[in-house]
């Protein structure tokens, strides 16, 4: 189950390579209001070296639902590891850097070693780790500066929207207050495949304005997929470790 977990996360980090005209501002967008909260968006982007904490995750499709916690770990910029267990039993661990993706599952005694090329071919679209990053800390998942963005501003905050290319249609809505993200979509509607995220609730500690729920829908095909994620006891620049060795006599297995 963690791998359908990590897989569906990294649905999210959808990565278009495509040309951009910013402005003398270094904005895209022409629009004067949109610019002044681009920028408020990066301006209040959470300042931390390290974070840790404790994660509730919630899986659904149409066959199951499935819970696990995860003991979790962040080194911005450089790593994201994640310890699963169930009913206090560890089960899986994962360890995540710009350049590899590795994890391994108890209960199957299978791994996965690769990097992000191969973790993208699965999904049929290129991803990194600055997406995967900014999904869970509650920044938009692509940069707001890079391309021209129609702009308004609603009851629920302000909504960045672009046709995009290569049939992307990307949505960012970010609060009026924090300016982090309210909601994010990506939609592909010649695949019918949308991916949507969510963040009902941020949570403030030791200053660091955090996500305290994402929810995450996958959908393709008329499918669905869902994972909630609930961040608890969360702590900001202690040191750290990221303790990660896949048990001899595992199988590795392949993303197909």
């Amino acid at each position: 189950m963690l791998k359908k977990i990590f897989v569906l996360i990294a649905i999210s980090g959808f990565v278009i390579s495509c040309g951009s005209s910013r402005s003398a501002s270094g904005i895209a967008t022409k629009n004067a209001e949109a610019v002044s909260v681009i920028k408020k968006h990066y301006t209040n982007e959470t300042d931390f070296n390290t974070a840790s904490g404790k994660l509730r995750a919630v899986y659904q499709n149409t066959e199951k639902t499935q819970s696990v916690n995860l003991s979790f770990r962040m080194k911005k910029d450089e790593a994201i590891w994640m310890s699963a267990s169930i009913l206090g039993f560890p089960v899986a661990k994962a360890y995540i850097t710009p350049t590899s993706v590795s994890y391994y599952e108890k209960v199957t005694q299978t791994y996965f070693e690769g990097d992000f090329s191969l973790v993208s071919e699965f999904l049929g679209t290129p991803l990194d780790f600055k997406k995967l990053q900014n999904l869970l800390i509650g920044q938009a998942i692509y940069d707001l500066r890079a391309e021209e963005y129609d702009f308004m501003q609603s009851p629920r905050g302000f909504q960045f929207v672009n046709d995009g290319v290569d049939n992307m249609k990307k949505m960012f809505l970010l609060n009026p207050g924090s300016f982090k993200a309210g909601a994010q979509q990506l939609a592909q509607e010649n695949e019918n495949r949308s991916l949507t995220v969510t963040y009902s609730e941020y949570q403030s500690v030791d200053g660091m304005v955090f996500p305290e729920n994402i929810k995450i829908i996958a959908n393709e095909g008329g499918s669905s997929t869902n994972i909630d994620l609930t961040y608890r006891s969360l702590s900001f620049n202690e040191e750290v470790s990221f303790p990660f060795e896949i048990p001899s006599g595992y199988e590795e297995i392949s993303l197909k």
